[in-house]
């Protein structure tokens, strides 16, 4: 597509010569190019209508939006694809994909829930999560605020041993965050009542004596988490995959000791200074 300018020369070189092939030369075009932009400026100079271009998956576009709004977005276009063809699609199955896609997105743009950025106070809330690599789990946990990290090993995900990493983490920071937010582990779950979830009796006994609230993500929400997400996957690739195999788990934690301390000595941009500085 020609840019304004372009067309101004193109104009200007068939007024000059008078003929599409002498302006075609000194435009640097071709002849039918000429015309065309000549023809669209003696018409007035707006772009012709363009018709809508036929797809052969029209006749099942109603079919298959209907059918993404009843399963929320969630069906495939290869549950989707026998319906199709009983309904005359006669397409290939790549294509109708694309319809799909498109018909998915459509309702997900219609039906997102919204999402507001995390504000996040200095020691108000510590984020905690889990991640394996083979036998070997690694406990992640992140200042909100000041992206203070911890990452230590185990052999199990335990209630027990979670409380002991926490504890371990307390001791570190030299004081307790107000919250603590965990993904929806069973170690610490006790049940879920209308979304909401219920505590274990000793998680509870445990954020009692230390005084903080015990909070839990939503479920099927990994963003409201995503903070410590990053980290488990940090931790994994920059200090577990570099290690492999694992050993001992004293000399393990060790090294865990040692690189939470490089990571923690580097300056974020969200707080413009070192996260060990508080």
């Amino acid at each position: 597509m020609k840019s304004a300018r372009e067309r101004m020369d193109i104009i200007s070189a068939y007024r000059e010569v008078g003929s599409y092939r002498g302006a075609a030369q000194i435009a640097g075009t071709t002849p039918k190019t000429v015309r065309r932009v000549i023809a669209r400026h003696e018409g007035g100079g707006g772009a012709p209508e363009r018709v809508p271009r036929v797809h052969n998956y029209d006749g099942v576009a109603t079919l298959v939006a209907g059918r993404v709004k009843s399963a929320q977005g969630r069906i495939s276009a290869k549950r989707l694809l026998p319906a199709a063809r009983a309904a005359g699609y006669s397409g290939s199955a790549r294509n109708f994909r694309r319809l799909v896609a498109a018909q998915k997105q459509a309702w997900r743009r219609d039906h997102h829930r919204g999402r507001r950025p995390a504000v996040w106070s200095p020691g108000e809330h510590l984020v905690i999560d889990w991640g394996a690599e083979g036998a070997m789990h690694v406990f992640c946990a992140v200042l909100a605020w000041s992206r203070f990290r911890f990452v230590r090993f185990a052999a199990d995900e335990r209630s027990e041993t979670t409380l002991a990493m926490l504890a371990e983490c307390f001791e570190l920071l030299g004081g307790v965050p107000g919250t603590v937010l965990a993904d929806r582990m069973g170690c610490l779950k006790g049940g879920v009542v209308a979304n909401v979830v219920v505590p274990t009796a000793e998680y509870v006994r445990f954020a009692g004596h230390y005084g903080f609230k015990p909070d839990f993500c939503e479920a099927q929400d990994p963003e409201s988490k995503g903070i410590v997400e990053n980290l488990v996957g940090y931790a994994k690739s920059d200090l577990m995959v570099p290690r492999a195999p694992l050993g001992d788990l004293a000399a393990e934690n060790g090294a865990a000791r040692e690189w939470c301390a490089e990571v923690n000595g580097v300056t974020t941009a969200r707080s413009a200074r070192c996260p060990r500085s508080g």
